[in-house]
């Protein structure tokens, strides 16, 4: 098969899977990681096939979201690219990405990434920062039924992948757990220079936040 068409099928297989996902892992995530992707991909060398074909592929079934199977997300991945009969190499480097892409509490991450991992993580963390990196935080916190913030509550450590992705934690603290250390765990140069004005963007919001909290305009 053709890469185009190949990319034309997976995107319709991911759209399918992510027809009723919660609003910050939908298929608008997708699209907004590969167009994020593209962005870096103008400034680093990596495979686009492999990147887009990773990123449309990560989220068909996050781990929050699938309780009674974690890995169920990259089993359907595996079994769509077995299927559409992708040859044993490309298969083996998309899933790199599909296992690799996602933050999971920065537990057991790879030391040796390929390029096009190195990419696509990039882009899935920068669509944690900024304006949209809030708006998916509070949509998920309110999915998942958690406070915007609790004043007697504290920011986590944890220490491991399980205890992370159970965490209840409020909003505000997922803040300081996870979407604030984005800035320095990022691969490529252009990744990090994005990643730079969203961090600045985030740090901001808090601090008024904060003054909003204690009564203050």
């Amino acid at each position: 098969m053709k890469k185009k068409a190949l990319r034309a099928k997976a995107e319709k297989f991911a759209k399918n899977m992510l027809r009723d996902a919660e609003g910050g892992h939908d298929w608008d995530h997708v699209n907004r990681v590969m167009n994020l992707a593209t962005k870096i991909l103008n400034e680093e060398k990596a495979d686009k096939h492999i990147v887009m074909l990773g990123i449309m592929l990560h989220d068909i079934a996050d781990p929050k979201f699938s309780a009674d199977d974690k890995d169920k997300g990259i089993k359907l991945a595996a079994a769509f690219l077995e299927e559409t009969r992708v040859d044993i190499d490309t298969a083996c480097k998309v899933m790199e990405v599909v296992k690799g892409i996602s933050y999971k509490g920065g537990f057991n991450e790879k030391k040796e990434k390929s390029p096009e991992l190195k990419v696509a993580q990039d882009a899935d963390r920068l669509d944690a920062l900024g304006a949209i990196g809030i708006a998916r935080a509070f949509n998920y916190g309110g999915f998942a039924g958690r406070k915007i913030f609790d004043p007697k509550g504290e920011p986590r450590k944890y220490k491991n992948e399980e205890d992370y992705r159970k965490s209840d934690s409020s909003t505000i603290h997922h803040f300081y757990e996870k979407l604030l250390k984005l800035k320095k765990k990022m691969n490529t140069r252009a990744g990090k220079k994005l990643a730079k004005k969203r961090h600045k963007f985030l740090v901001k919001y808090l601090k008024q936040f904060k003054r909003e909290m204690n009564g203050n305009s």
